[in-house]
């Protein structure tokens, strides 16, 4: 491993190259921005990458006419890029990303980390993103490191020898952090409703966000929860302090938060950090459904942009806009279906920012299927939890329309009766 300045780090990057940026909290940035700044020099690099954070001047002109991103996900910060002629998303489940790389199906050039400074052995820690940058830094033919002191140092698999680093750059800035506000009202409701579905010794899945928090606060009462999932963030800690989570009934890694990223804020770093009951993992084995199943009463909590009247779940664009990604709600939903007593669900606000009903007669035009009607289970909104396991398409119609807003209500069912009349 060389010590060079960031100039001389990305120099490695050649025109045609493929170049794999990790993401989440542990975005290089230093790393990215200097590459960016060679855009003048460089034609048709190829960006990999799932969900950064920072500026990603590379999605956007002048950069864009070098820099060509292929994203896995799609974050706030690429996303008018990624719906460019510049940019283009990749419709992939986050368990089956490391194959790209591993099977050479996108073989990568260099790939951009940030690690913890390396231990007395020469380790570093990848932190709290391993999610698919293990599987990039095993295949790329360059790896090139932010080198950083405020990275958390995590138990797992998320490791790489300094052997193994072409260039580094030494800095000392805090990670990305996440904080979340308040959640609403409908959130609150929501948050009751997904909570009356969780049992004692269940294992739970879920996000970032205000829902996911608002189910957290509602758990003060629950026993011997356990968490695998594909990231968590600062809503669970007051459950572990409270001795809520224990993760004693799970079956795979009892006893252990097994995760592949984290994303929140400095006081979850610093539980984090060099805690053996935190185990992260690339998303090829927190995500893999074989192994989500074998854990009792998996309980996967993931959200929808919007629901067909029959339990199609669009959970990614906005008709033919990229909006977010596939990710793992199909990994998980599918999982927790299998699991002994689990339960998939999906939870939502029954309207938009707009005032547009969520629950919808069809897909908007171009919308994808995220998770089909066939794996869809519990579905729940400020109105009430249904579930459409078992149910044909017009009991499914009928209850979907029973939690959609009360003003939406009635055109719902005009329009179910002009589909099931015929």
């Amino acid at each position: 491993m060389q010590i060079v300045s960031a100039e001389e780090a990305v120099s490695i990057v050649k025109s045609n190259d493929r170049v794999y940026f990790q993401g989440a909290a542990m975005t290089p940035n230093l790393l990215i921005d200097s590459l960016c700044e060679r855009y003048h020099e460089l034609k048709n690099v190829e960006i990999i990458q799932i969900h950064t954070h920072g500026d990603a001047k590379y999605s956007r002109e002048p950069y864009s006419n070098t820099f060509k991103l292929s994203s896995c996900f799609v974050g706030e910060n690429v996303r008018k890029g990624v719906n460019t002629l510049n940019g283009d998303y990749i419709p992939v489940f986050l368990s089956e990303i490391h194959w790209l790389f591993r099977r050479n199906i996108l073989p990568l050039d260099v790939a951009f980390i940030q690690v913890s400074p390396p231990d007395s052995h020469g380790f570093c820690s990848l932190g709290v993103s391993v999610d698919v940058t293990l599987p990039a830094i095993q295949t790329a033919k360059k790896v090139v490191a932010q080198i950083n002191p405020k990275v958390p140092r995590t138990h797992g698999d998320g490791i790489i020898h300094i052997k193994n680093i072409d260039f580094a750059v030494e800095v000392d800035i805090p990670i990305h952090a996440s904080v979340m506000g308040a959640p609403t009202e409908v959130e609150t409701t929501i948050g009751k409703h997904v909570a009356s579905l969780v049992e004692d010794g269940a294992t739970l899945q879920m996000g970032i966000g205000n829902i996911p928090n608002a189910v957290l606060h509602n758990l003060q009462n629950h026993k011997r929860l356990g968490i695998h999932t594909e990231m968590f963030s600062d809503g669970i800690l007051p459950l572990i302090e409270k001795g809520i989570i224990t993760g004693e009934d799970k079956v795979i890694k009892t006893g252990k938060i097994v995760t592949c990223f984290a994303m929140g804020t400095q006081k979850l770093y610093d539980f984090i950090d060099d805690n053996p009951i935190v185990h992260f993992k690339e998303a090829a084995y927190t995500n893999d459904t074989a192994i989500i199943r074998q854990n009792p009463k998996v309980t996967a909590i993931n959200s929808a942009i919007e629901i067909d009247l029959t339990g199609q779940v669009c959970a990614d664009s906005i008709g033919m806009y990229q909006y977010s990604g596939v990710g793992g709600q199909m990994d998980f939903i599918r999982g927790a279906s299998l699991s002994e007593r689990g339960k998939p669900i999906i939870a939502m606000p029954s309207t938009t920012n707009k005032g547009l009903s969520k629950i919808t007669p069809f897909l908007k035009e171009g919308a994808s299927v995220t998770t089909t009607r066939a794996h869809v289970h519990y579905v729940v909104t400020e109105y009430g939890v249904v579930n459409l396991f078992g149910k044909g398409l017009e009991q499914r119609t009928k209850a979907l329309i029973s939690i959609a807003h009360p003003k939406h209500r009635e055109a719902l069912e005009i329009e179910a009766k002009r589909r099931f009349d015929n």
